[in-house]
């Protein structure tokens, strides 16, 4: 087997590892973003300091933020399938070449 299909296989095999990343993290995101509306163990005190704002602001940015991750993940998966389909074409090209220039 070529390099470029070792490489290729790789590519693909990252590409779906990533592609499936959201998987892991859709529940522990979707608890954070829940638990993110029930400050209620700041209590009073979290009231009168004005932190029970700040951290349920905090908490909604850290939550947009891992959703963009997810879409930047997306895309670069997309991008290390696109290499990978790349790699194989190039790797067929070649091995033709090879055999023509043998024939």
């Amino acid at each position: 087997m070529s390099d470029l299909k070792q490489d290729a296989e790789s590519l693909h095999k990252a590409a779906s590892a990533m592609a499936k990343a959201e998987d892991h993290t859709r529940k522990p995101l979707h608890d954070f973003k829940a638990a993110s509306h029930d400050l209620s163990a700041f209590g009073v005190l979290g009231s009168l300091m004005s932190a029970k704002d700040d951290i349920q602001d905090g908490m909604d940015t850290i939550a947009k933020l891992t959703k963009d991750l997810h879409k930047e993940w997306e895309a670069e998966a997309k991008f290390m399938d696109d290499v990978s389909d790349a790699f194989d074409l190039l790797d067929i090209l070649l091995s033709a070449a090879a055999r023509a220039k043998k024939g």
